[in-house]
């Protein structure tokens, strides 16, 4: 009895493609900015609701870390150099 098996290939392209979806933008934390300043700062760079924006700056200040946004590097780039304008620290990984 034989077992089937499927061989898919990918391109390089497919591949570049889904290692680009797979970024996120993560926010450390910090003891210089206020919660209140943090949070406005999501709402307004990283287009967050009040709720999302609070619940990822409670993560921050408790586990030191927040991924609050993924996308492509290209979608990202700005969010993260707006968010270090302001002060914050944050990273594309």
């Amino acid at each position: 009895m034989k077992a089937n098996t499927r061989t898919e290939t990918l391109t390089l392209e497919d591949i570049l493609e889904d290692v680009e979806q797979e970024k996120s933008l993560i926010l450390y934390n910090d003891d210089v900015n206020t919660f209140d300043y943090v949070i406005d700062s999501l709402i307004e760079v990283c287009n967050h609701d009040i709720i999302q924006a609070e619940q990822c700056t409670y993560l921050v200040h408790y586990a030191g870390k927040c991924d609050v946004k993924n996308g492509t590097f290209e979608e990202l780039k700005p969010m993260r150099t707006e968010l270090s304008r302001r002060g914050l620290t944050a990273k594309i990984l």
